[in-house]
């Protein structure tokens, strides 16, 4: 070989080395990696190529333009929210802040209300009823809102399910009657519609008006519309208090007839008195699913849930939306009747005032600057300030705000959380907004499950409680919603799946949020990739909003023509 021929190869070498282009966008290394499954934990590099992971192994010979040096942090799954209130919140920030920093990348819509189908006067309502931030709704369809959040930029991925009330109001606006066989084809069309533009499924929410108005029927046509085509129905079911149980036939009834997998909204047992079935709720569970049925649920990591003074006020005062449901209260003879229901215990409807009590409602929101003072304080300190009954201070703080007034109910036992936490069915749903702790959200208190949930679950009850291993409390937010709604490559580290990936440590991961002050981030997540691209670098936003709309099984690409 000529001399000065073999001295040029290593010279050669090194130069196609660093003119070489790197075979993967980013390289998490030295990382424990849960791929989502539940199985065991492994050790190994993760190799990221735009928005999919590329590989999953030693990757020590090659180079990347980002590294992140995993050493002694978990690498996971992006966490899965299957019952998020984030849609609005997303269109004013579209950062995610207080759940993109547990590790949240999809964010799924729908308890009984959804971005759309809208008809014009429901895109007019919408935009009447605002808070605080003001919004222009520019989209009909829920495939349109989901697309529209995509294009305006969202760091999450985004998902949601058809509302059951909204395809209700769609064809029968808010009144208390049931649909003829016109109507409910009418429904099923529009469910159908939904499934081919996306939709997970049909989601509802029995104990707020006008929902309740729908008999078990309804609900059954609606999914089997929505059955075909791979959907779930998943249900705030019409009770979960005094009728907890029979409230939990209705569902299982429904999954059966319909031919679809159902599951319960934030699985719970409401007010001392209805603690003690839990247990039977779980044995109803257990034998539908060795029945055959697909039953499963999800919940969130607290003993106090949050809505709003609706899941205080019988259905029958609320006919017609809030207006009528205002202008009723200012009857002396409604108001009469009223209040002697709101302190009556009954099984016709659910009360979460009673369940809760005077001094167990929180205030937290509230539309007029005038009563912004309000947050904070409870049921009954407001009352005794108003020197008013705690029935009469709800009518008039309603009727002040123009609103349902947000709230938060405490009215579980800690015992059932963690019963429940440990069934293999459960997956997590923060059933909350995600915000930032800045500008105008802090006019407001909040629950904070919306800053803690996720951190909540993985920090004290899977780190400090041990109710079970990492790798099955991890499955519980990656894996198993993920198969839960059929999502396709989303849910598992596996190669050719998107690269939606978390990393933190197992020993710091935290929640800081409390009742008293909710505005707080949780803490322990390093790193989040969201569609390959990078969202969270050293715990610290980057401002990316990779985030995607995410279809369900039933969608249907748009076609297209070629000449």
């Amino acid at each position: 070989m000529n001399t000065k021929l073999f001295l040029l190869i290593p010279a050669l070498l090194v130069l196609y080395s660093c003119n070489r282009k790197p075979a993967y966008d980013t390289i998490i290394r030295n990382g424990t990696i849960y791929d989502g499954s539940g199985g065991k934990a492994v050790r190994a590099d993760v190799g990221i190529k735009k928005d999919t992971i590329a590989y999953i192994g030693d990757l020590s010979n090659e180079d990347a333009s980002n590294v992140v040096n995993a050493n002694g942090l978990a690498v996971a799954p992006g966490f899965i929210n299957i019952q998020s209130w984030a849609a609005v919140p997303l269109i004013e920030d579209g950062r995610s802040m207080s759940e993109i920093t547990q590790g949240v990348t999809l964010e799924v819509f729908g308890e009984g209300e959804s971005e759309g189908p809208f008809t014009p006067a429901m895109q007019k309502e919408e935009e009447q009823y605002e808070g605080d931030f003001k919004y222009k709704v520019q989209w009909h369809t829920l495939k349109d809102f989901l697309l529209y959040l995509q294009q305006r930029g969202v760091s999450p991925n985004v998902a949601s399910f058809v509302g059951a009330t909204t395809i209700r109001r769609y064809v029968l606006d808010r009144a208390d009657k049931q649909p003829d066989s016109a109507q409910l084809g009418q429904m099923q069309s529009l469910v159908r519609q939904a499934m081919e533009g996306g939709a997970m499924g049909v989601g509802s929410a029995l104990i707020y008006a006008p929902a309740f108005y729908a008999k078990t029927g309804e609900i059954v046509t609606l999914c089997k519309a929505a059955a075909p085509y791979g959907g779930t129905y998943i249900s705030h079911v019409r009770s979960e208090s005094n009728q907890l149980l029979q409230a939990a036939d209705e569902l299982i009834r429904i999954s059966e007839q319909a031919h679809i997998p159902a599951m319960f909204y934030h699985l719970k047992a409401e007010g001392k008195d209805n603690w003690y079935k839990m247990d039977k709720l779980i044995a109803k569970i257990d034998s539908a699913r060795r029945a055959g049925l697909d039953i499963a649920a999800c919940m969130y990591t607290y003993t106090a849930g949050a809505t709003g003074l609706d899941a205080s006020m019988p259905p029958w005062v609320q006919e017609g939306g809030l207006d009528a449901w205002i202008n009723r209260m200012k009857d002396p003879v409604v108001r009469k009747k009223l209040i002697k229901e709101m302190t009556t215990p009954t099984n016709d409807w659910e009360n979460l005032f009673l369940a809760a009590g005077p001094q167990g409602v929180l205030f937290t929101s509230f539309r007029q600057d005038s009563l912004k003072y309000l947050n904070g304080k409870r049921l009954s300190e407001i009352a005794a300030m108003r020197h008013q009954s705690p029935a009469e201070t709800m009518i008039e703080l309603v009727t002040e705000d123009h609103s349902r007034v947000e709230t938060i109910y405490f009215h579980m036992t800690e015992d059932n959380v963690k019963k429940e936490l440990r069934l293999p069915y459960m997956s997590l749903g923060s059933d909350a907004p995600s915000i930032a702790p800045e500008g105008r959200n802090l006019r407001s208190s909040t629950h904070p499950r919306a800053y803690g949930n996720f951190a909540r679950f993985l920090g004290k009850y899977v780190r400090d409680e041990k109710l079970m291993p990492l790798s099955e409390g991890i499955y519980k937010i990656t894996g198993l919603p993920a198969s839960q709604l059929k999502l396709r490559k989303r849910g598992l580290l596996k190669v050719g799946n998107y690269a939606d990936v978390v990393v933190f440590d197992p020993a710091t991961i935290q929640d800081h949020a409390t009742y008293e002050k909710p505005h707080q981030l949780s803490t322990g997540v390093k790193y989040v990739f969201v569609n390959g691209a990078q969202v969270i670098k050293d715990g610290t936003h980057t401002g990316a909003k990779p985030g995607r709309a995410v279809f369900g099984p039933g969608y249907k690409e748009p076609s297209t023509t070629t000449k």
